[in-house]
């Protein structure tokens, strides 16, 4: 049973049902490149100067500034005549495209792809089936569907891959020790990014990434040069 404190005022239901309400607001500041504005005038700068920037109105960018600034996505300094806002550490480290961490593309996946899907819940539950078709217009019964539904969507889905393995990949690939293992396989490798953390870590081994046809394509063209020759690809 709950405290007293807790039925009295149920904080953690107010702080599950406004959940969402986060999520959208960084999607959104990311979506609109306010990180990457304010990293790239290297000096704060007001709403005003934000929104001309960036082709937004005036009082909704106040708005959303001020709401990174009570998720300390953004910081504020107060002057006499205005309030101008800055990035934070964690903001331009995580959430600015040019950042060798950034995981600009991974929000961009879960803001247009997963937030859509999980309006549809409800659904997914009394039929027991994923929900792109309602969210997409694409078969339920392609489990690329809604990822790969644009050669633009699996460009971003990819990088959006990549950028969750730069900050942990070396972590999962340390969990084992795979200096025995001369000859990797990744399966459903996307981008490469495991691969070449694979190859950093472990540079005795080679890896092959297995993946579909156009997938393979596009890592090729995008992210694993031919000069990296520890890592090649098969097409399934």
């Amino acid at each position: 049973m709950g405290s007293t404190e807790d039925l009295d005022y149920p904080q953690i239901i107010v702080q599950y049902s406004n959940g969402f309400l986060i999520s959208k607001v960084m999607f959104t500041a990311c979506e609109l490149g306010v990180f990457d504005l304010l990293l790239e005038s290297g000096e704060p700068l007001s709403s005003d100067a934000i929104a001309a920037c960036l082709g937004t109105s005036t009082m909704g960018m106040k708005r959303l500034l001020d709401a990174c600034v009570g998720l300390k996505l953004l910081a504020v300094e107060m002057t006499q005549e205005r309030a101008l806002y800055r990035n934070t550490e964690i903001s331009s480290i995580y959430l600015t495209k040019s950042s060798p961490k950034s995981q600009y593309h991974i929000m961009m996946y879960y803001s247009n792809t997963v937030y859509l899907c999980w309006q549809y819940l409800a659904d997914a539950v009394r039929e027991g089936r994923n929900q792109y078709e309602r969210a997409f217009g694409v078969s339920s019964r392609d489990p690329f569907g809604a990822m790969y539904r644009s050669d633009e969507e699996m460009l971003k889905f990819m990088a959006g891959q990549n950028s969750v393995w730069s900050i942990c990949g070396r972590d999962v690939l340390a969990a084992f020790d795979l200096s025995p293992f001369t000859q990797i396989y990744d399966l459903g490798g996307g981008g490469g990014a495991l691969a070449q953390e694979c190859v950093s870590l472990y540079p005795n081994s080679t890896v092959t990434i297995y993946d579909l046809p156009k997938v393979v394509q596009v890592a090729r063209e995008q992210f694993v040069s031919p000069e990296e020759r520890q890592i090649s690809f098969h097409e399934g």
